[in-house]
């Protein structure tokens, strides 16, 4: 898109709100339905998680800006996966993870129910905010608890109210606007 004179038009923007990279800016495209998980519901998130995610294995499924990912390494995480099928998305989480020098970040670019499918990793947080609209976190969530370690964890956001599916249970849920999240945790085995 242009701007006013025929340049780009100016980056959209995150700021980082913790850890290592506190108060780092990112940028991101204006792309139809990227949006960042703003900083309040962020907070909440961390808050619910505690601050530090020391060796985290974390999966960002549908990483758009990247603002959730990026979150969990500045908070230590020690691997943190963004999986984004936008090139131009795609090309702005590489050079934020350049940026910040941010070893423990890899950027995939692919389908998220593709990549989900052919995944044998086990992750202990992952974060599943698709578009806004698209129901896809219902669909996906049964599919994740197959991949979450013993113990982890999956933040959702979505468009309606986050129900528990089996095999995890609701730890903490909220609102904010239109958008609804939830942290919930797989269930231990019987």
């Amino acid at each position: 898109m242009a701007g006013k004179r025929g340049g780009p038009a100016p980056a959209n923007r995150v700021r980082i709100i913790g850890g290592r990279y506190r108060r780092r800016l990112l940028d991101f495209p204006d792309a139809d339905g990227l949006r960042p998980t703003p900083d309040r519901v962020r907070e909440t998130l961390f808050n619910w998680l505690g601050q530090d995610l020391p060796g985290w294995r974390c999966l960002d499924l549908f990483a758009g800006s990247g603002a959730l990912g990026f979150e969990a390494a500045s908070r230590g995480a020690g691997r943190v996966t963004l999986v984004e099928r936008e090139r131009e998305a795609a090309a702005a989480l590489e050079r934020n993870r350049a940026l910040l020098g941010a070893e423990a970040v890899r950027v995939v670019r692919a389908d998220a129910l593709a990549w989900l499918a052919a995944n044998r990793e086990p992750y202990d947080l992952v974060f599943l905010d698709p578009p806004f609209a698209s129901g896809l976190a219902g669909q996906l969530l049964p599919m994740l608890v197959a991949h979450l370690a013993p113990g982890g964890q999956v933040y959702v956001e979505q468009g309606a109210p986050v129900e528990a599916v089996p095999g995890l249970t609701t730890l903490r849920s909220g609102r904010a606007g239109r958008s609804h999240h939830a942290l919930l945790i797989k269930d231990a085995p019987c």
